[in-house]
């Protein structure tokens, strides 16, 4: 029975067996043989468990050289647990018995293989983890000494059965893009098409491209600048610049290379690209601020008039509105006769934001009065198999815009068949984006059943990059390595809240992140830096004629270092030879990208808390009362406050100081000292407490006291001291968490005293703020942002070679024992280390 809050609780996590004992091997017995010849049975014993010792020996060496970590300049480590007192568990396999109550795992010969991306060995991406099969399990006294997370999956139970499966992952086709791809050799070319979109690489099978210019162009262009030419008659119908600068052709390479490496996948996913507008031309444009007074029209394609760029609006008898809907109808059609079926088009990039670069602005209304009016209709008559998707702006306002276009009595409704978000936090932090916003995508999914949304309606991650520059440019592997984690974290969030694919922003830049014409330099997995290929000429220059930007974060770190240097640091020599940087976040990506293929799903999975004694965290072994897993790279100010299982990290480690803030301290990527304190009142656009700034001058955190809950010895109410009949309580999620679960994310908020989920437990000694709201799945603490380590799992029967995948991620600077537990049945035990990912695949 479902709650107000709309969440169920989900029967799971029950600890039956206990996991194989920390660096122990349980020996064969070998069978004994009719004749009784028990010198044989001995030698059979004494080589079977010879070999299982040097199995043994060889998985510690992995995994004790994987958890050695480069020191960090400035880092505190007073205060840490002692690593070497954490011992770290091997990848021990137990028996197929143990978990064939999976029908995911009963067929096939039930293979299990582990491949991890670490920091401490970031030239040795994708490297398979040596496994130990085990047939027994040990007893678990190292778990009450050292933390162990119980990782809970259930493959056979699907998150969204009834909605579309997982599309597929890819990047996007901007003009920059063909810029660099076409700046290397013919081989680099090759390797560059391999690495996106092969099955050696990414395996991508989604993109995105711009209708006219984007900020990723040399400089605004249109395919159609005659003034009043509302038919288009002059509409370049071979879309000629997109010709000249590659575009075309670079989409039609990765068309057939997913046709060749995923021949299974092509008939029914194949190759799938929107299409994004980011301005009319100019002259469809209502003057903006910067134009001279009394234009008739805005004199360039950069920024936009508000509410809504075009010039006589968006009304049924708006003929700038009409031949905006006809241009989408003819450069769809112009696509296609060079041979690119766009799967769908967005109605507009970025709607909410005027934008200093290529723009048309819209709010809510009057995007949904051109849906209905113009582009709907026309998109309808003339190209009816691609699909519209609305909103392609960040998570802020995708409920909103949701609930007003996608009601059944609105008349743009009909025509909308998906939502596209971005993951940018929309203000000047950069270190936020891809940080908020995950639990209005479990508001969205749910708001699409209330309102009774078609079940086929699509939810897509489309735009996705960190800015400014690349790593390549920063030179700092720690930021390359904390951008990757990023991205993971995001994709493997926003599909647990049921999002069908994401696409990051460009697919290839040159070493700064360009060329942008405003300036706007972002990164990219795959940079093109053909100055350094074997073969380039002795003077070749390090930025081409199409990049005006120059250097305008100063010089540009990776150049200076050797082939050797970079090679060590995980940018492989030989695509360096070619004139290509790989860099990290391509590695991360791809532990989910290769092996969660198009036609996969979502399943239950959480990290649950360490297993054992109640002291014992993932993070904090027994006896210990300092917070683990490094530096909090999330104590920032705009964080969402959520709730997840117990590791006992600095992510959820509060201070209760003395102006009675509840405080969290911690560092940012660039090392510097950071801390936000709980706010006093809900986001209005996220629902729940955020993170801010701890200045009582600025009012905008709270004031709080711990007091006992009347007739308890161990809970507590936390008041706000503003209003004594307001706590601290906690806020489901809807959606019911999705594939995470109600204790996968929850959130809080201010509420009554009276509820019964006001009452939490607060160990001022370790920092440890929990819940037992969920009572039946286990405590929650509370959590800045999420945690240090992370799951996604999922069915991949469908089109992967495998039929189930679980992606294991940790963001901590120590590592993480772990066991998996897929329903009830222990599958694996093992290690991860420190700012590393894992992916076990399930044959």
């Amino acid at each position: 029975m479902k709650s107000k809050h709309g969440y169920d609780p989900i029967g799971e996590e029950e600890e039956e067996e206990q996991p194989l004992e920390i660096g122990r091997v349980s020996t064969h017995s070998a069978n004994s043989s009719n004749n009784g010849d028990d010198t044989k049975t001995k030698k059979s014993t004494l080589v079977m468990g010879a070999s299982a010792l040097i199995l043994v020996t060889l998985a510690f060496l992995i995994g004790r050289s994987s958890t050695t970590t480069p020191s960090t300049p400035g880092e505190e480590t007073a205060t840490l647990p002692n690593l070497e007192q954490m011992p770290t568990r091997l990848c021990e396999i137990y028996p197929r018995s143990s978990h064939s109550s999976s029908k995911l795992l009963k067929s096939g010969s039930g293979e299990i293989q582990m491949i991890q991306t670490s920091f401490a060995e970031p030239s040795k991406q994708w490297s398979e983890v040596a496994c130990v099969h085990v047939n027994r399990r040990n007893l678990q006294e190292q778990q009450q000494e050292y933390g162990t997370a119980q990782i809970y999956i259930d493959l056979d139970k699907v998150a969204f059965p009834n909605r579309p499966p997982i599309l597929g992952f890819g990047g996007a086709f901007t003009e920059a893009a063909a810029l660099n791809l076409n700046s290397l050799s013919k081989p680099g070319q090759d390797a560059v098409i391999e690495l996106l979109f092969g099955n050696t690489g990414l395996g991508y099978t989604m993109g995105r491209t711009h209708i006219n210019s984007c900020d990723f162009s040399v400089e605004s262009y249109s395919h159609d600048d005659t003034d009043g030419d509302f038919t288009l008659e002059d509409f370049d119908t071979e879309v000629t610049h997109d010709l000249k600068s590659g575009m075309v052709d670079m989409m039609l390479l990765a068309q057939q290379s997913v046709m060749e490496s995923f021949p299974k996948e092509v008939d029914k996913y194949g190759m799938r690209i929107i299409a994004s507008p980011w301005s009319p031309p100019s002259w469809m444009k209502a003057p903006t601020w910067d134009d001279v007074e009394g234009a008739e029209h805005a004199a360039l394609m950069t920024g936009s008039a508000l509410p809504v760029c075009l010039r006589d609006g968006v009304g049924v008898d708006s003929e700038y509105a009409a031949s905006w809907a006809l241009f989408f109808d003819k450069f769809i059609t112009s696509y296609a006769n060079h041979g690119v079926q766009f799967y769908g088009v967005t109605v507009q990039n970025e709607p909410e934001f005027p934008a200093p670069w290529d723009a048309c602005a819209y709010d809510v209304s009057h995007e949904g009065d051109f849906i209905a009016n113009h582009l709907g209709p026309q998109l309808e008559k003339s190209h009816p198999d691609v699909k519209l998707l609305f909103f392609d702006h960040n998570k802020d306002h995708m409920v909103k815009w949701a609930n007003e276009l996608l009601a059944k009595d609105h008349p743009a409704s009909k025509y909308i068949d998906g939502t596209a978000v971005h993951w940018y936090a929309g203000g000047m932090d950069r270190l936020l984006d891809g940080a908020q916003g995950n639990p209005n995508m479990h508001r969205l999914v749910s708001e699409l059943d209330v309102m009774d949304v078609r079940k086929d309606h699509v939810l897509l991650g489309s735009e996705a990059c960190h800015c400014p520059t690349t790593g390549y440019a920063g030179g700092d592997l720690s930021i390359a390595w904390a951008r990757a984690m990023r991205n993971v974290h995001t994709i493997l969030a926003d599909l647990a809240a049921g999002s069908n694919g994401f696409i990051e922003w460009n697919l290839i830049l040159d070493s700064i992140g360009g060329p942008n014409h405003l300036g706007n330099l972002c990164d990219s997995p795959v940079l093109a830096v053909p100055h350094r290929a074997l073969d380039a000429e002795k003077d070749f220059p390090t930025q081409l004629d199409f990049e005006h930007a120059g250097h305008p974060f100063g010089e540009v770190h990776g150049d200076n270092k050797t082939r050797e240097e970079l090679n060590a640091e995980g940018s492989p020599a030989k695509y360096l030879d070619l004139g290509i940087v790989v860099q990290p976040m391509f590695y991360y990506v791809g532990h989910i990208t290769r092996f969660v293929r198009p036609g996969s799903r979502a399943v239950h999975g959480l990290v649950g808390a360490s297993a054992g004694n109640a002291e014992v965290r993932t993070f904090r072994p027994k006896g210990q009362r300092v917070a683990g897993g490094g530096i909090n790279d999330l104590a920032r100010n705009g964080i969402e406050v959520t709730l997840w299982p117990c590791e006992g990290s600095t992510r959820q480690e509060w201070l209760l100081n003395e102006q009675k803030q509840l405080q969290v301290f911690g560092h940012d990527w660039l090392g510097a000292p950071t801390t936000s304190c709980l706010a006093k009142k809900a986001d209005k656009d996220f629902e729940g407490l955020l993170l801010t700034t701890c200045s009582i001058t600025e009012n905008k955190s709270g004031l709080f006291e711990v007091l006992p809950v009347e007739g308890s010895q161990s809970k507590v109410h936390i008041v706000s001291s503003n209003n004594k009949k307001s706590c601290l309580v906690v806020q489901p999620l809807r959606n019911n968490g999705g594939a995470y679960g109600a204790r996968g994310g929850a959130q809080v908020n201010i509420g009554s005293c009276d509820h019964p989920w006001a009452e939490w437990g607060f160990d001022s000694s370790t920092g440890e703020i929990t819940s037992a709201a969920f009572d039946a799945l286990g405590e929650v603490c509370l959590t800045t942002g999420w945690p240090f380590l992370q799951v996604g799992a999922f069915d991949t029967s469908a089109t992967a070679a495998a039929n189930g995948a679980v992606i294991v991620s940790n963001e901590a600077r120590e590592h993480a024992n772990y066991v998996l537990k897929n329903k009830d049945k222990t599958v694996l035990a093992a290690s991860i280390p420190p700012r590393s990912i894992q992916t076990i695949t399930f044959n």
